[in-house]
């Protein structure tokens, strides 16, 4: 039976003891925070459920709902109340809905994208043009994402379209994002039929992307599933000071002790697997020191229903960095997900920048007030806040990630034993997380 570290005990590290343990071997899981579960953290104030992380999980990506069926919470799993689902985009300082039938910034409705407030006549019918003139065209070299975007539909539809949307899920800039690793799905449809809008409306949709509600969580807090997995290794809180190589295995040092193994799953961000590694495998080291990471802040506000001013018609609305000051994004969380806020209150999800980072508790919440006056007017004073600070904590897949991507497994595949999980490498939401840490579970076992 192998003897196992995982260093890291976010979703991924998590994933990776679960498994391991499913298969009988029990490792040793090293975290230096005092909580398991990274950015994963549910709480409640004054009966309202709050997410300092991820609220959700994309229903068409199958790794986290098989995990949860295993851990057995299948009957704790809620949709997003989609038939509520609008979600505006500030546009000179006012909301406007995004036209119904857009996959991501893909227009497959006609109608709805004649009508729109938000694109003018000139992006309309650029938009309509790419549909009818575009021919299938060869595999190019990695693009960025806003070179690839901007080819097909122009600058305005990056503005008020791809940006905000992207920068809710990333954090990062598309004139820098690689279109191979953020819109790979993309990318093979223009390969194949050229136009976007054409290849959408053509190809076949994605498993798992039929029927039922676009996003999913638990009823209560996705912070179920951390409770769940937590047993499933021996947890050490403390900082791993160095991670060496002992002979055909390894020894990592924490707390002033030295603990071995014959395999190693480091399951953090890659700068601090970097930092590990950079002793014994400086090319390795830089590899992985090169994969950016963008910070934020989740500042949930919560508000008594009878002084509240202001209706909640939707999901939220998105900021353009155009339009963009400390907020990024607001969700509005009872119309998102039933069983998160009482009867008697609102609750306000805010999403901020990394800017935000060096402001005061304090100062973030006057700020968010302020913004929330001139973009919703809402006057009423918040009786609750939650705010989580998150440094460094979403990958940025930069033009070249495809390559930086090969090298490093090149490299891992000649170190027996070694094995990397997290979200620096193929996918940062929740699901592709949990397949990283179970891919490193089956490898050791297998």
């Amino acid at each position: 039976m192998p003897n196992v570290i995982i260093i890291g005990g976010g979703i991924s590290g998590l994933s990776a003891a679960y498994y391991l343990n499913k298969a009988g071997v029990r490792a040793k899981l090293i975290e230096k925070a005092a909580h398991l579960g990274g950015v994963i953290r549910t709480s409640t104030q004054q009966g309202c459920l709050l997410e300092a992380g991820p609220d959700s999980f994309m229903a068409a990506k199958p790794w986290a709902m098989d995990l949860i069926r295993e851990v057995g919470l299948a009957d704790q799993v809620i949709g997003s109340n989609d038939h509520l689902r609008v979600t505006y985009i500030l546009k000179h300082g006012k909301l406007v809905p995004l036209p119904d039938g857009l996959m991501m910034m893909v227009p497959t409705k006609i109608l709805p994208l004649v009508g729109t407030k938000l694109l003018t006549w000139g992006t309309k019918i650029r938009m309509g043009l790419e549909f009818l003139r575009r021919p299938p065209k060869a595999p190019l070299a990695d693009r960025s994402v806003y070179d690839f975007l901007l080819d097909h539909y122009g600058q305005e539809s990056i503005d008020y379209l791809a940006e905000p949307l992207l920068a809710g899920v990333y954090g990062g800039d598309p004139r820098e994002m690689s279109v191979n690793s953020v819109l790979g799905r993309f990318v093979e449809i223009e390969t194949k039929y050229g136009s976007l809008t054409r290849g959408v409306l053509a190809a076949p949709r994605p498993k798992g992307s039929g029927s039922g509600s676009l996003f999913r969580t638990l009823k209560n807090g996705l912070g179920q599933l951390v409770d769940k997995l937590k047993g499933s290794a021996d947890v050490l809180h403390g900082a791993v000071e160095s991670l060496e190589r002992n002979g055909s295995g390894f020894r990592a040092r924490v707390n002033g002790d030295f603990i071995e193994a014959d395999q190693v799953v480091i399951a953090t961000p890659a700068g601090d697997a970097a930092r590990l590694l950079q002793p014994w495998n400086g090319n390795l080291a830089e590899l992985l020191q090169s994969v950016p990471y963008t910070s934020s802040v989740t500042l949930s506000l919560g508000y008594r229903k009878d002084t509240f001013d202001h209706p909640l018609n939707g999901f939220g609305f998105l900021v353009p960095k155009r339009e963009r000051k400390l907020m990024a994004a607001c969700t509005w969380v009872g119309n998102k997900f039933s069983y998160r806020v009482p009867d008697d209150m609102v609750l306000l999800r805010c999403f901020m920048g990394g800017d935000a980072l060096k402001e005061s508790d304090e100062s973030l919440v006057e700020a968010a007030q302020r913004e929330l006056q001139t973009i919703m007017g809402i006057k009423a004073v918040p009786v609750l806040h939650s705010i989580a600070r998150w440094p460094n904590s979403m990958a940025q897949y930069t033009v070249g990630h495809e390559q930086r991507l090969k090298q490093i497994e090149s490299i891992v595949q000649g170190i027996p034993g070694l094995h990397l999980a997290g979200n620096g490498y193929r996918g940062i939401g929740l699901p592709d997380c949990i397949k990283a840490g179970k891919e490193a579970a089956t490898r050791i076992t297998s």
